[in-house]
């Protein structure tokens, strides 16, 4: 085992969480009862996995916080954006993900999490209508003020470090312009040209955090981070970015289940998963300029693992479709349909139907934490730019396109991603191959 040179994860982490809805009152209530012994962090990787590490004699399995330094779960310290004025209790409560008795022993330190004002524009999510708005004269004054919010909240704090996370609506879809995402030069001018066409208020939320030296995080589908312009300011200020849509139920099973059909060199005719939800997430995706952007993150996972250039008896041109439908008394529960079309031995066809009746937020809480945790450590590590080995907990990994990188979406070769990332940061051998 060689030395490592990751820094230690000293002092307090805040981790600034753009959307104080569903998800990031689930992920901070959890934290907060974990912490106080009385809820475990079923779900989390950085809590629960073991992996190994060295071969033959050596070979020991052990727990990421004992492989790296992870910043520990009562160091953290949260802060939030939102539309609406609601604190995270408040919030917490109106989600209904959570029961009461879930809530209430944490009531004192959700109540002191008051959303900032959220850099906000109507445009991009028009289903929303809250009031708690910065008031902007551009895009470029809406990230200045975006900045200072992080100092002042790092400073009040006592943060040593911060990390921010969108875990907010989808925004509508904004095509990638080369002539305005292609470089960071033009990013900036279209910013203080006040271009809110091409130029989306998460795009402002990750330019902030990257100029103050925070790692940045997209848990939606939004373009944000993924354009180039983005990945040159990551460069530029050595810190790490990662995207986009956490993975939570149906693209996970679909990660998981698709290699079992490539695997058993099954035949694909076709594949239409639908969804309905209820939260204030399927109120905005029932927008069509905002599914359109959910839309094209969910259908990439697919077509990546089954390849019909790999396999041209199996997987030439196979149907695929995905939808979503806001069903307001489903509320955070979602339910998944996957009808999947297969056929075997002499093309005779089967099928298979998956009923994923899950709980959005809850599944996307461990995530949120995961993130958070490993973000954080890849910046202690000198690792900056695009996280690819953060691919296991996002829906449309990022990847660089202009050079025709095909993601990784295979379930199983991203958790050998993730392996081998913490072996390198830990000091060993990434000894995992992905083939």
């Amino acid at each position: 085992m060689e030395k490592t040179n990751v820094k230690p994860a000293t002092g307090k982490l805040g981790v600034l969480c753009v959307g104080l809805g569903a998800v990031t009152t689930t992920f901070m209530t959890g934290v907060l009862m974990a912490r106080k012994g009385l809820a475990k962090p079923v779900g989390s990787m950085t809590q629960y996995d073991k992996m190994r590490v060295g071969k033959g004699a050596d070979k020991q399995y052990k727990h990421y916080g004992e492989i790296v330094p992870l910043a520990d779960l009562k160091d953290l310290v949260f802060g939030a954006w939102d539309v609406y004025p609601a604190n995270a209790y408040e919030a917490a409560v109106h989600a209904e993900v959570l029961k009461e008795k879930d809530i209430e022993p944490v009531k004192d330190e959700l109540v002191q999490i008051v959303p900032m004002a959220a850099a906000f524009d109507h445009n991009y999510a028009s289903r929303l209508d809250g009031d708690n708005v910065k008031k902007c004269t551009s895009r470029w004054d809406m990230m200045e003020q975006l900045r200072e919010d992080i100092r002042t909240f790092k400073a009040a704090n006592h943060c040593d470090r911060v990390v921010v996370i969108w875990a907010a609506s989808t925004e509508i879809y904004v095509p990638v312009e080369e002539s305005i995402h292609g470089s960071l030069e033009a990013l900036e001018q279209a910013m203080k040209a006040d271009d809110t066409q091409h130029i989306a208020p998460s795009m402002c939320y990750a330019y902030a955090a990257l100029m103050e030296g925070a790692p940045f995080i997209m848990g939606a589908p939004n373009t944000t981070v993924d354009i180039p312009a983005m990945w040159e300011l990551a460069e530029k200020t050595k810190m790490p970015i990662a995207g986009k849509d956490f993975k939570t139920g149906q693209t996970l099973v679909k990660s998981g289940f698709a290699p079992i059909i490539g695997t058993r060199c099954l035949g694909l005719s076709g594949w239409f998963s639908t969804n309905i939800l209820g939260n204030r997430d399927g109120l905005v995706l029932d927008e069509p300029a905002n599914f359109h952007t959910k839309e094209v993150s969910k259908l990439s996972t697919l077509e990546s693992i089954l390849v019909p250039e790999e396999q041209p008896d199996l997987y030439t041109d196979y149907y695929h479709k995905v939808r979503i439908n806001y069903y307001p008394p489903r509320n955070d529960n979602k339910e998944g349909w996957d009808n999947i079309d297969i056929f075997g031995w002499m093309g005779y066809p089967m099928q298979i139907k998956i009923n994923f009746l899950c709980r959005d937020s809850i599944l996307a809480a461990p995530l949120v934490l995961d993130l958070v945790l490993l973000s954080d450590l890849a910046a202690r590590a000198g690792r900056y730019g695009t996280q690819r080995f953060l691919s296991f907990f996002l829906k449309s990994p990022m990847h660089d396109y202009t050079e025709n990188e095909i993601p990784v979406n295979h379930l199983f070769q991203q958790y050998v991603m993730l392996k081998n990332a913490i072996r390198e940061m830990g000091g060993y051998e990434a000894d995992e191959e992905i083939d």
